[in-house]
């Protein structure tokens, strides 16, 4: 079977994925980063009322056309405690922001505006119609739809949703990732593993990311090289309708991996398998139905490496979320030897040039097996299929792995 390149890998995985319509509430506390499944509309009025933008004096603006205006001041509104009464003819009340402006005042006078003069005040500059007045309804109106369906509730998103007295949203359900560690090698940390065994280590860098990508995580846990207890195990996520499925290690067709075999004996759609690409060559892309299905290499470095590329997208799409950019330019900051006929992500670390430009710089070891390298990079240098010798100080693009770098 030839290779896959990575672009028609992920297009073909993509294409066939539909946003979960399914839907919950939650209580506002609880939905930061969630999407609306439907518009939501304001259950009351903001404000309430005509309110005072600002600490001064509430009067009516005929009363004050220029400086010099003397008006008796005749009681205090302040916020959570207005003025009952009414304003006159030559009158005003003194008034705090937030505050509502009583009734027959039009516009609001500042503090540093007003002299203080015997029962009243003196003004010093001239009142504009409806000056430092918030009216009624500024903001939004009962019955409004302020957040449409499809919103991601950010920080802002949420404070809105909570000024619009909505205590709970109703949100589109998080797609469901199911990871399955397969190998007799396999033991989870905290163990002592025997001369032949390792630690299991790429479900919990999977985990999270799939978590942080929007999805909910099915740890099925660390099966052993039998086909019973794959297939269980693939059992279970089927009979937990998860949105993926995730199988770590033993994709490929040798005498001792036996889960591609095993989910084509349950009944799994192959799509394609092997892909143009270093780390990662073995990924396994098929389903149940509705149910993706992603065979992820067992080398740590290639699963994460996969996971960025294949299953992140995956669950953004699933959750109706937009995709993380993490493509930049830079500069290369030694000479790039040619790439051969497969995709190469190679780790790498970002630095500052004297001129202020961001290098590029990758570690002399690419083995798929070091973590640590990996733990340690800021990007993966992106080369490529041919791709010919990139001398040092040449644009080069990297996929960046710290959503916190601003390249």
């Amino acid at each position: 079977m030839n290779l896959l390149p990575v672009a028609e890998a992920l297009s073909r995985l993509l294409s066939r994925a539909k946003p979960v319509a399914a839907s919950e509430t939650l209580p506002l506390a609880e939905a930061e980063g969630r999407v609306l499944a439907v518009d939501l509309k304001a259950g009351l009025t903001q404000p309430p009322f005509n309110a005072s933008a600002m600490d001064g004096y509430a009067l009516r603006r005929q009363d004050a056309p220029e400086p010099g205006a003397v008006l008796k001041v005749i009681g205090i509104s302040s916020a959570g405690r207005g003025f009952e009464g009414s304003v006159g003819k030559g009158e005003a009340v003194r008034i705090f922001t937030g505050a509502p402006v009583p009734s027959g005042a039009d516009s609001v006078l500042l503090q540093e505006d007003a002299e203080k003069i015997e029962g009243g005040i003196k003004t010093n500059f001239p009142v504009r119609q409806g000056q430092h007045v918030r009216p009624r309804g500024q903001d939004f109106v009962e019955g409004e739809a302020v957040l449409l369906a499809g919103a991601v509730l950010d920080f802002s998103r949420l404070t809105v949703a909570a000024g619009m007295n909505r205590p709970d949203v109703e949100v589109l359900r998080r797609p469901v990732i199911a990871i399955l560690a397969t190998g007799d090698e396999l033991l989870p940390p905290g163990s002592a593993p025997g001369p032949s065994q390792i630690i299991a280590s790429n479900t919990f860098g999977v985990a999270a990311l799939a978590r942080r990508a929007g999805a909910d995580v099915l740890d099925l846990g660390i099966v052993p090289d039998n086909k019973a207890k794959i297939t269980a195990a693939i059992d279970k996520a089927r009979d937990a309708k998860v949105d993926v499925i995730v199988t770590l290690g033993g994709a490929s067709v040798g005498d001792h991996d036996l889960v591609q075999a095993t989910l084509l004996e349950a009944g799994m759609q192959l799509d394609f398998w092997r892909i143009a690409m270093r780390p990662g060559k073995p990924l396994m892309v098929g389903s149940f139905g509705a149910t993706h299905v992603l065979g992820l290499p067992g080398n740590p470095v290639s699963s994460l490496v996969c996971s960025l590329l294949f299953l992140e997208p995956l669950i953004r799409k699933l959750a109706s979320l937009p995709p993380v950019r993490r493509e930049a330019m830079v500069e290369a900051a030694v000479t790039l030897r040619a790439n051969d006929h497969r995709q190469d992500y190679i780790r790498a670390k970002l630095s500052k040039s004297g001129a202020g430009n961001w290098l590029v710089e990758p570690f002399d070891k690419q083995d798929s097996s070091m973590m640590k390298t990996f733990a340690r990079s800021d990007c993966l240098i992106i080369r490529p299929p041919h791709a010919p010798e990139l001398p040092a100080g040449a644009p080069c693009p990297v996929m960046l792995l710290r959503p916190d770098l601003q390249v």
